[in-house]
């Protein structure tokens, strides 16, 4: 249950907090350095787990929320610290808690999750680029964050469509916690 993939995750969890302390404290760029540790923690765990033969439900389950608290919590701070507008955090809010409460929904009731694919590792790429441009108040930024956000309405699509083909060949899941 608890394998190293499960233990950079949990990491990632706690990274949340570390952001929020740092942001909070006025270090916005040092803060941004924490939010991307946490990203490369979510790649090296997915690497691991799949290298390893390591996949759980666990976590299957625990790695996409750990994502999705972490850019909540990085959207509402850049929205309260005036750099990101609300129409945009609103945008990406509700396609995040979206995620979180349909993957639990389905999760309880025994469907089976889709695993991140090529589209949505691409999409949280650019997300982290667009937060980068967001916070470093780069030309263009907002542009591109509206273009990633979008992209990412897509990419929910997507998974939606996964998801049902997937739920519809296969019974529960039987993958170890």
């Amino acid at each position: 249950m608890w394998n190293v993939p499960n233990l950079l995750t949990l990491g990632r969890f706690l990274l949340i907090p570390v952001y929020l302390l740092v942001f909070e404290a006025g270090y916005t760029k040092t803060a941004f350095l924490v939010f991307l540790v946490a990203g490369c923690t979510d790649v090296l765990d997915g690497y691991i787990a799949r290298k390893r033969k390591q996949v759980t439900q666990l976590g299957s389950m625990l790695d996409p929320l750990a994502d999705k608290l972490m850019m909540i919590a990085v959207i509402l701070s850049l929205v309260f610290a005036g750099i990101l507008n609300w129409n945009a955090a609103l945008a990406m809010f509700l396609r995040d808690a979206g995620m979180i409460v349909g993957s639990a929904v389905f999760h309880f009731r025994g469907k089976r999750t889709v695993p991140a694919n090529g589209m949505g590792k691409l999409t949280t790429v650019l997300f982290y680029i667009a937060i980068l441009l967001v916070i470093f108040q780069l030309p263009y930024a907002h542009v591109i964050l509206w273009l990633v956000i979008l992209l990412s309405f897509l990419t929910l699509i997507i998974y939606i469509v996964q998801f049902n083909l997937l739920n519809k060949r296969q019974p529960k899941s039987n993958m170890p916690l």
